[in-house]
Parts: structure tokens; C-alpha cells; sequence
């Protein structure tokens, strides 16, 4: 009996190739979707608040889903060990559809931004249990490539978003950003409801923590509005700030109480501090930071300390995407054909802390091609990181904590990016402020602004380096299992 329960976590169906491709295509097309509703609306934004009449919650656009989207991951990926991976996908979608529907017909902006939480409600589940079904699709030796197509769509809805968001709201209407989601996601539906059948059943009675889960997305919340808002809307000692983020400390520690006294809580003790899932999640939360970290703050650097255009910063971004993806792209085959696949982080990332330090050190002396090499260099080590984590974790626990485990590893990845973005900003910022008190100087936009002091770019490049230590040492310190091949047996 002991066998027989242990096999299914191993089990994969014998399923039909061209059906297997089709629920691969169309959750990494959900993946894309979601991904690309975050950097799409960017360049349309001044022409939604001149059209709405309201420049000033602009910014607001953009948090909604932010904070709604990361809120929620955690939660999808429970129930979806609850009720399966098919409900909660198509639930997901006709979420985000909906959403996409209010946003398109919104007439103001107070609305628009509502609409844009609901639409993060189910942006949130679409990129979680696209990984979660992958996982439930594919052995782990097969699952690492398949990590690395997750890096491929995240560069190229990057690089597609503010291109087509710019497009749409120039020759277009920008409620066309909206719109285009009812096709696609319809196509999803359709492709996804009856293939999604076929992926095996793990799913079992649990209790719901509402709890537990409530305490999370309020812990959340406050903590991505002080971010978002530190600095920026009010400064870091304001009482709006320091409120938001005693209030989330607050709720964080009601919430990890309620992990020890809940009977069934909604982040089990057991996969919170899991020798592999624990490092894991926490070295996700440092490497994806930086890596969003860099592509916001890359072509600034490019601009403001090597003098580049706008137009040559922004291409100058690629490589460092591209050499992210490559990264990732080797680190996935190379993770299912050797035995000490942890090493393949440790080397990529202790090469990108290398990188990132002579980018410190050099700061505005390097000339453009050997900033562009050590970016390079920086991006393929970060992400063999990507790959690595996930598959790691998702190797080490049972089908039924497939969707908490991996809904966990997206969370603090989200998180990582908000927090570490937020860091990076105080560094900019600060140095904006210093400029403009020099004589002759004067505060100008992030783009425009030329004269940034040194100081602040080899700050931040040694931010970012110890960033990736930190995530290093989580990769070191994270336990190595053997990959589960398709043929173990339990």
C-alpha cells in the first residue's frame, strides 16, 4: 500500500504528444498574457489620463494589478491543490477576461483602476498554475527545459509590451490593449477546458484557512503600497509609509502565528521551513529581484553615466535579457542530465556577483562594450537560478503540495521584485536629490537627467551584488535531492 500511494507522484500520463502540446502552448500563452498585461499599458498610460481627464491616480493603474496579482498567488496555488489545476486555471481566466472587459469600457480612472485589480485577481492564478501544470504534466529531468521557456516569456513580453502599448494608444485607442485579451483568452479557454482532463488527479479534502489566507493578502498589501508609495508619493519617514509598513509587520506576525496554531494552515509549517523549498523561495526572492531591478534601472545607467540616446539605452537592455534567457535555457538542460545540479547555480550566480562588483567598481569609467559583456556575464548567472529553484522544489515535495509549493516560489519572486525595485529606487532617487543641490543643477526626470553623481550607479551595482550573494548563499544552503526520473519508482 505504502508503493501504491507513493507512485502516482511519479506517474505522468500517456498522453498524446500533439494533446501535450497543446496544454503546454496554451499555458505558457497564459503565462504570456499575464505577463504582458504588467508592461503593455507603460506607454499608453499619458494617453489613458489625458482621454479620462486624470493624470494624478495614474500610478494607481499599475499598483492595482501589482498588488492584487501578488496577493492572490498563494491562494491559487492552495486551491488548486484543493480543487485541481483545471477549475482554478479556467477560473483564472474567465477572472482576468472579465477584468479585461470592465478595463476596456471604463470611464474613468477610478474605475479603470478597479478594474485592473480585478484583472490581477486573475493574473496572479494564470502565472502560477501555468508552472503547476507543467509540473503536473512532465517528469522533473523533463520539467528543467521547460523552466526556461517561463524565462523566454517573461523577456519577450517585456520587450513586446511597451512597443505595442505604445502603438496601440497612438494609431489605435488604448482600450485596444484590453480588448485584445477577450480572443486570446477565449483561445485558452477553449484550448485549456477539455486537455486539462487529462492531467493526473492529485488533489484531496482539505480546510481552508481563510484565516490564515486573509492574514496573508492583508500582510501583502500594505507592505506593496509603502513600496510603491515610499519615496515617490510620500517620503520614507512619513507617517503613511511608516504606518503601511508597521501594519504589514503586524499582520506578518499574526500571520506566522497562525501557522504554528492553525490545524490545516494555509502555508504548512512543513513546506515554509522544507530544507529545499525554504532556501529556494528566499533565493528567488533576491535573484528575480535584481533581475527586475536591472531591466528597470539598466538603460538609466546607459543614459545617464555612459551619455547613450534614450532610443540606444532602451536596445542596450536586450542583451542583458537575452543572456538571462540563455542562462536560464542552459541551466534547464543541464539540471536533467547531472547529479550535483545545484553546482550550476552556484557557479552562474558567484560569476554574476563578480560581474556586478567590476560594474561597481568601474561605474561610469567602462566603456560601453565591456558594460555590456559584464551585464552579460551578470545575466546568464542569474538565471541559472531560475530553472534551479523551481524544479529543486518542486522535485522535493508530494503532487498535493505541487500547487502551495510552486504558488510560494512565484510569491516571493514577486516580492523580491517589488521590494528590491523599491531599494534600487531610493538609491536613484537619492541621487537625483544630491545632483540637483549642486550649483547649477536642478531636479529633472529619471530619463532626461544627465548628471547623476557616480556615487549612485556604483551603489547600486554593489546593491545588486550583494543581493546575488545573499541568493547564493540560499542556493548553497539549500538541500539537493536526487531528480525523480519518470520511471522511479515509490
Amino acid at each position: 500500500m505504502a508503493n501504491t500511494a507513493a507512485t502516482p507522484s511519479l506517474d505522468h500520463p500517456a498522453m498524446a504528444p500533439a494533446a501535450k502540446r497543446s496544454i503546454i502552448f496554451g499555458v505558457l500563452l497564459a503565462m504570456f498574457l499575464a505577463s504582458l498585461e504588467q508592461t503593455i499599458i507603460a506607454t499608453a498610460l499619458p494617453t489613458i489620463g489625458r482621454e479620462l481627464g486624470n493624470v494624478e491616480t495614474l500610478a494607481w493603474v499599475v499598483t492595482a494589478y501589482l498588488l492584487s496579482s501578488t496577493a492572490v498567488t498563494p491562494l491559487y496555488g492552495k486551491l488548486s491543490d484543493i480543487y485541481g489545476r483545471r477549475v482554478m486555471m479556467l477560473t483564472a481566466v474567465g477572472v482576468f477576461i472579465a477584468g479585461s472587459v470592465l478595463c476596456a469600457v471604463a470611464p474613468s480612472m477610478t474605475l479603470l483602476a478597479v478594474a485592473r485589480a480585478l484583472q490581477g485577481l486573475g493574473g496572479g492564478g494564470l502565472m502560477v498554475l501555468a508552472m503547476t501544470i507543467i509540473a503536473d504534466l512532465v517528469p522533473p529531468r523533463e520539467r528543467a527545459r521547460y523552466q526556461a521557456h517561463f524565462a523566454a516569456v517573461f523577456m519577450s513580453s517585456s520587450l513586446v509590451g511597451p512597443v505595442l502599448g505604445g502603438f496601440i494608444a497612438e494609431h489605435l485607442h488604448w482600450s485596444v490593449i484590453f480588448w485584445i485579451n477577450l480572443p486570446v483568452g477565449g483561445y485558452i479557454w477553449w484550448s485549456l477546458s477539455g486537455r486539462l482532463r487529462q492531467l493526473p488527479r492529485h488533489e484531496r479534502p482539505h480546510k481552508l484557512d481563510i484565516a490564515g489566507a486573509s492574514l496573508l493578502v492583508l500582510a501583502t498589501v500594505p507592505l506593496l503600497l509603502a513600496l510603491n508609495w515610499g519615496g515617490n508619493r510620500y517620503v520614507w519617514a512619513s507617517w503613511q509609509v511608516v504606518g503601511l509598513f508597521g501594519f504589514a509587520a503586524a499582520m506578518t506576525a499574526l500571520f506566522v502565528l497562525r501557522m504554528f496554531m492553525a490545524r490545516e494552515p494555509f502555508l504548512p509549517l512543513a513546506i515554509a521551513f522544507h530544507p529545499v523549498v525554504g532556501p529556494a523561495a528566499a533565493a528567488g526572492f533576491f535573484n528575480m529581484g535584481v533581475f527586475v531591478a536591472l531591466t528597470i534601472y539598466t538603460p538609466i545607467y546607459f543614459e545617464a553615466a555612459l551619455g547613450l540616446s534614450a532610443s540606444v539605452a532602451g536596445l542596450a537592455l536586450v542583451p542583458l535579457m537575452a543572456f538571462t534567457v540563455a542562462g536560464a535555457q542552459t541551466s534547464g538542460r543541464l539540471i536533467a542530465h547531472v547529479k550535483h545540479y545545484k553546482r550550476i547555480g552556484v557557479i552562474g550566480l558567484g560569476a554574476a556577483v563578480v560581474a556586478l562588483v567590476l560594474l561597481a567598481l568601474g561605474s561610469t569609467d567602462l566603456p560601453f562594450a565591456a558594460a555590456l559583456a559584464l551585464f552579460g556575464v551578470a545575466g546568464i548567472g542569474i538565471g541559472t537560478a531560475f530553472p534551479l529553484v523551481t524544479l529543486a522544489s518542486q522535485n522535493a515535495v508530494t503532487p498535493q503540495q505541487m500547487g502551495t509549493t510552486t504558488a510560494l516560489i512565484n510569491f516571493f519572486r514577486s516580492l523580491g521584485g517589488a521590494i528590491i525595485v523599491a531599494i534600487f529606487g531610493a538609491i536613484v532617487i537619492n541621487g537625483l536629490n544630491e545632483g540637483a543641490k549642486a550649483p547649477g543643477r536642478h531636479m529633472e526626470t529619471l530619463g532626461g537627467f544627465t548628471d547623476i553623481p557616480e556615487d549612485t550607479f556604483r551603489w547600486l551595482f554593489f546593491a545588486a551584488a550583494v543581493a546575488v550573494f545573499i541568493g547564493w548563499i540560499l542556493v548553497l544552503l539549500m538541500e539537493e535531492r536526487p531528480i525523480k526520473d519518470a520511471k522511479a519508482k515509490g
